[in-house]
């Protein structure tokens, strides 16, 4: 790389990696496991969403057999959010379309529970996982954020 390459995007890296997984057989919590990170964040890191460390990054990309280029993307502070196309994934809108029926539900237990305030989306923990049921497996999505109090 030199002074005059332009530095690879955040999607492009993006791709990189998840072809790299791909091709090499590896899961999402296998690479967590491997860095020592949480999966959820570990996937939406190497999806572009948030910066990994310079021991991060390289180690991924040792771990993909991935060049340079990627781990410096990978340090890069992000924009953070989604595209039209993402939003319009089935999987996502299920999220999105969860958030506008129960969203202001949330937000009046939540003042009624803690205030007035918000949960926090920066400290902030998620986690997914599987619970059998005899009617079919159900995903449990946990959001544990901190609560933050408006003051004056």
């Amino acid at each position: 790389m030199t002074d005059q390459t332009p530095i690879l995007s955040k999607s492009a890296a993006a791709e990189l990696i998840v072809a790299a997984r791909i091709r090499k057989g590896l899961s999402w919590a296998a690479i967590a496991e491997e860095l020592g990170t949480a999966p959820v964040w570990t996937t939406a890191a190497l999806l572009g969403q948030h910066p990994m460390t310079a021991e991060q990054a390289d180690r991924v990309c040792r771990l993909l057999d991935l060049d340079a280029a990627v781990a410096e993307s990978l340090r890069l502070q992000p924009s953070r959010g989604a595209d039209e196309a993402t939003m319009a994934d089935p999987t996502i809108y299920r999220f999105v379309e969860a958030l506008h029926v129960y969203g202001p539900a949330l937000k009046e237990l939540i003042h009624e529970e803690f205030g007035d305030g918000i949960m926090s989306a920066i400290n902030f923990r998620v986690d997914v996982s599987r619970r059998p049921d005899p009617d079919g497996d159900r995903v449990v999505v946990t959001f544990d954020g901190k609560f933050l109090d408006y003051r004056w």
